[in-house]
């Protein structure tokens, strides 16, 4: 799974979701990407089951980017625990995803086939995605 090797704080504070990605919002690395169209916390899993699918489709033809990472600690008090007592126990770590934002990239296919493979991928995402091309200036 991914995870980082080492973080400042153990436990982090809560997000928002305001605006679109200023950052990471174009193809850089790929021909093809995978943009995400809602605001949502990505966890590891759902990172790495559609790391899977992209790398199951694609049989060493292309050549595949992840350019999310999941980084911020997500905590979870247990279960029929009454309120307080501090802050609960770190559970997973999540990428935070606003819309815009790039999450796969993919080269070395054709259209089509790049296409297929993200339509696949997408819908190992909890959020809405589209797949756009890398912009030729």
């Amino acid at each position: 799974m991914l995870m980082p090797k080492r973080t400042k704080f153990r436990k982090g504070r809560r997000w928002r979701f305001d605006g679109e990605a200023t950052r990471g919002n174009k193809v850089v690395f790929g021909e093809f990407g995978l943009m995400a169209l809602e605001p949502k916390l990505i966890t590891n899993r759902q990172i790495e089951a559609t790391r899977k699918v992209i790398s199951r489709t694609l049989k060493r033809v292309g050549k595949m980017w992840i350019t999310v990472f999941p980084d911020v600690p997500y905590t979870k008090k247990p279960a029929e625990t009454r309120m307080g007592n501090g802050k609960g126990n770190l559970e997973y770590y999540v990428a935070k995803v606003l819309p815009g934002k790039v999450l796969f990239e993919i080269s070395g296919i054709t259209e089509a086939e790049a296409a297929k493979v993200l339509w696949l991928a997408g819908q190992k995402m909890p959020i809405k995605t589209k797949m756009i091309k890398r912009e030729t200036l």
